[in-house]
């Protein structure tokens, strides 16, 4: 099981700090940093957001060499489709093919009326979605040369696909996220690398892995092209005291973590790590919310990657 870090910026970070993380993250052997795609702090009072997601990555593609960079993930309703794809080649390129992209529907209203983002009903914000990854899909297999046309739900383009081509070939891989219900489901089966499900119990987890799986049957798909994925905050210590002195941090009680997330020692986490693996997880991305701690990063690459990757 490979593990990714993964960072909630808009609960108040600079770039300096998920600069740092993200390094810190790439020197510990992390498979890949990946960030939420928020503009609006959730929850208690703090600092507010300073960083725009695709600009994060522009800057991290610069200023890290190896390690793998994303959204979980981007609403399609902050962006306009049609040059969504062109900020994912550049930065793609900018990274030297180490750019990863998560789409989703959107679901935080409060930020859409907040920053006067559009906001269309369920529906509408799916019609969106399948637009954008017809769109990237379609111009990034187009073949050399060719001008990419197409018309959807929402909009219609055309533009030369080359002027969109990213460094990875045939494209960044592309992670979709969510309950997989009917058009979720049937999107994964279309264009998704990667299908995630986090914040949800284990067997929740396995059976949406298990409905897209058998999206990806009836769409004549292999279920074994896509990898399954999963995430929970991470509180980990040495010792039932440092585990406390974290979940403070983060304003979190120990026993609802260990409930809800994955909290304890590393032999707590590696035991739940087991269970997730055992549904056929393959990616798990550990949520990190106390970004000045560093050395919770170190002991997590210590006493929990090393076993992690053996499963």
């Amino acid at each position: 099981m490979a593990l990714r870090i993964f960072t909630e910026p808009q609960q108040g970070a600079t770039y300096d700090q998920l600069l740092t993380f993200a390094r810190t993250s790439e020197e510990c052997g992390f498979s890949a940093f990946f960030r939420s795609d928020h503009y609006l702090r959730m929850g208690t009072p703090g600092p507010p957001a300073r960083t725009d997601a695709m600009v994060t990555l522009a800057g991290l593609a610069r200023d890290t060499s190896t390690i793998r960079l994303g959204t979980l993930v981007t609403p399609v309703t902050f962006r306009p489709v049609g040059s969504l794809p062109i900020l994912v080649a550049q930065i793609d390129h900018m990274s030297v093919g180490r750019l990863e992209i998560g789409l989703g529907a959107g679901w935080f209203d409060a930020e859409h009326e907040a920053f006067g983002l559009p906001y269309p009903d369920i529906a509408g914000r799916y019609d969106l979605l399948e637009d954008q990854l017809g769109i990237m899909h379609g111009a990034w297999k187009s073949p050399a040369g060719a001008e990419f046309a197409f018309t959807g739900k929402t909009c219609s383009v055309q533009f030369d696909a080359d002027a969109v081509r990213p460094r990875q070939q045939p494209h960044p891989p592309i992670v979709l996220g969510g309950q997989g219900h009917t058009r979720s489901a049937r999107l994964a089966a279309t264009y998704a690398d990667e299908y995630n499900v986090s914040f949800a119990p284990v067997d929740n987890v396995r059976e949406v892995h298990d409905r897209v799986r058998s999206a990806c049957e009836r769409a004549g798909r292999d279920p074994s092209e896509l990898s399954y994925s999963s995430g929970q905050t991470i509180c980990c210590g040495s010792n039932d005291e440092e585990v406390a002195r974290r979940a403070a941090a983060i304003g979190r009680e120990v026993d609802e973590l260990r409930k809800n997330g994955l909290a304890g020692t590393p032999a707590e986490i590696l035991e739940k790590l087991a269970t997730f693996a055992d549904t056929g997880v393959d990616r798990f991305y550990l949520q990190v919310l106390d970004l000045d701690d560093l050395d919770h990063l170190r002991l997590i690459a210590e006493e929990i990657l090393p076993y992690a990757a053996g499963r």
